[in-house]
């Protein structure tokens, strides 16, 4: 607590000076006790609730230095320009402790594959080194998010203190299309490189040999190597980041004191669930998508406690397509609707799952077993379990429902997008346009960009006016994107709510669903193709995508 000592400028709290400058702003300097102060509560159970709000920030923006390294550093327009990457760090146990505002599927799943390389590793691991993983039975998402993950040692180099880890979807792990997006795996063989949790650097020696092996020693290997390489680089030089401005909180602190409140972020997130529980009501919901598989979900809420169990039980058993999503993926779905609950600015971490009982059917859609393609899983069944969430507590109408994944590629070009939609309307509040919505927070590269590194037009890019649901509060617009092909290539869309049309709330009306044309070089008339697609592509050829609209919430008039 902030306590004010002359009724005017001068502000002190436990270990600060300060004062009011003439903007107004309170600015705050460490004093020469600070750090006497923040080595002997290191031990305490109770953190200082200033001191709380410190390291939360302190965290996230650790997490936000990385993702500046990796951005900046990468090699492809995937990374580079649609941020389609996360950062987070992690306790010694492989807790989530906190991430930067990324994407939240990475982010809620990435815990996972950092307990998959301590498990695989644990004792063997070493100072400077660091581990790789993909693999959906690993914590993984799909194949194209590679995840390093580097362990961070004591001073002495005994033991592993807390874990730095980025995930990046690479433009190109191999696979039967281009892209890695196939829209019609089966197995994922089919889906490119399989990396089970491997160490990848030694003593800070990247083993490239290796790395070319996990990516080419296949039936379908990557067709750019070197830009993955490239981009491993950059994830490791992110974590590196990571490290050092830990080491260097550490050193202001005390290392005491940052390993603790590392664990005191989680326990403040666990109450602020808790809190957050109360205050819903249980609820069920039975979400169709348009393959025919469903999502059964049923919440029951212990208000006394602060719990809640979510039960996937009646969900649809996995299937010989690629919306299989993995258990990492399901229970990162789940993270994100309570943490979006949550009124307090604090970031993502581990004790926000404490609460929270997850019950998933095992070789069910929602945690399939090998040899199950996934790549749809990740991007699209992620999106349904949020809106069946959402549905089953009543708080918000569907929103698009799907990240309308589009691929295009041959040998010497890969590139890949994820299109924005409408969001669904809540019960004060209209569902917004031309967002991403849920799992996704990546951009679309830039115009100027796209058409100069890949031979393309983007032909239109606006507003699908109408297309979000009425209601006493609207659902949120799609988008209309059209790209002209100027070059002999393999085209995919992966995509959802193309015949089911996202579901309004309370009386609100369903978003328009979306759509997808085709039309070919010399015709006037386009094409309605399938939600999920592939196809050869040639010269002045284009596809036009529609993204759905969000749904609206309560009965217009009521």
């Amino acid at each position: 607590m902030l306590l004010c000592e002359d009724g005017a400028t001068n502000w002190i709290a436990p270990g600060w000076v300060g004062r009011v400058a003439p903007s107004g702003l309170v600015v705050l300097h460490r004093s020469q006790a600070a750090r006497s102060i923040a080595r002997t509560d290191a031990s305490s159970n109770e953190p200082d609730p200033m001191r709380l709000e410190v390291f939360n920030a302190l965290f996230m923006h650790v997490a936000e230095q990385m993702g500046a390294v990796l951005r900046h550093t990468a090699s492809s327009v995937n990374i580079k320009e649609r941020l389609d990457f996360s950062c987070a760090i992690f306790d010694a146990s492989a807790n989530l402790v906190a991430n930067a505002p990324h994407m939240p599927v990475h982010l809620g799943s990435m815990g996972a594959s950092v307990a998959a390389v301590l498990d695989t590793f644990g004792g063997e691991l070493r100072p400077g080194d660091a581990c790789l993983v993909n693999s959906p039975y690993a914590g993984g998402t799909h194949l194209p998010d590679m995840t390093v993950v580097s362990p961070v040692f004591d001073e002495g180099g005994a033991r592993v203190e807390f874990f730095t880890a980025s995930r990046a979807h690479h433009a190109d792990v191999g696979g039967i299309s281009p892209g890695s997006m196939p829209p019609d795996s089966r197995t994922i063989d089919d889906e490119g490189a399989l990396v089970a949790p491997t160490r990848i650097m030694r003593e800070g020696v990247l083993d490239v040999a290796r790395l070319r092996q996990l990516f080419c020693g296949n039936p379908w290997p990557a067709r750019n190597f070197l830009q993955n390489l490239a981009d491993l680089r950059a994830q490791l030089a992110a974590n590196s980041r990571g490290e050092r401005e830990l080491r260097r909180a550490a050193a202001d602190h005390g290392g005491a004191t940052l390993l603790a409140y590392m664990r005191h972020v989680q326990d403040n997130a666990e109450r602020c669930v808790r809190h957050a529980i109360r205050r819903l009501r249980a609820g069920s919901f039975r979400y169709e998508m348009d393959n025919g598989q469903v999502i059964a979900v049923r919440i029951a809420v212990d208000a006394a406690a602060g719990t809640a169990a979510v039960d996937f039980a009646g969900t649809s058993p996995q299937q010989a397509n690629n919306f299989n999503a993995p258990l990492a993926v399901t229970t990162a779905a789940v993270l994100y609707v309570f943490r979006t609950l949550i009124d307090e600015p604090i970031p993502l971490n581990a004790g926000c799952l404490r609460p929270l009982t997850i019950v998933v059917p095992h070789g069910s859609m929602l945690d399939p077993v090998a040899p199950a393609a996934v790549v749809a899983g990740n991007v699209e069944t992620s999106q349904c379990i949020v809106d069946a969430l959402y549905g089953a507590l009543g708080l918000q109408a569907a929103a698009q429902g799907t990240m309308n994944n589009f691929t295009f590629g041959n040998e010497r070009f890969q590139y890949y997008e994820t299109i924005a939609g409408g969001a669904g309307a809540g019960p004060d509040f209209d569902g917004a346009s031309g967002v991403q919505t849920h799992m996704t927070n990546s951009r679309l590269t830039d115009p100027e960009v796209l058409e100069t590194r890949f031979p393309v037009l983007l032909r239109e890019f606006s507003i699908r006016r109408g297309s979000g649901g009425a209601g006493r509060h609207r659902g949120g617009d799609g988008l209309v994107r059209r790209v002209e092909f100027r070059e002999a290539m393999t085209a995919n869309v992966l995509a959802n709510h193309r015949r089911i049309a996202p579901f309004g709330l309370e009386g609100g009306a369903p978003g328009a669903p979306g759509r997808n044309m085709v039309r070919r070089r010399g015709c006037a008339d386009s094409e309605t193709v399938a939600a999920t697609f592939g196809l050869a592509v040639e010269p002045g050829d284009e596809i036009q995508i529609e993204t759905p609209g969000g749904g609206g919430f309560g009965a217009q008039g009521a």
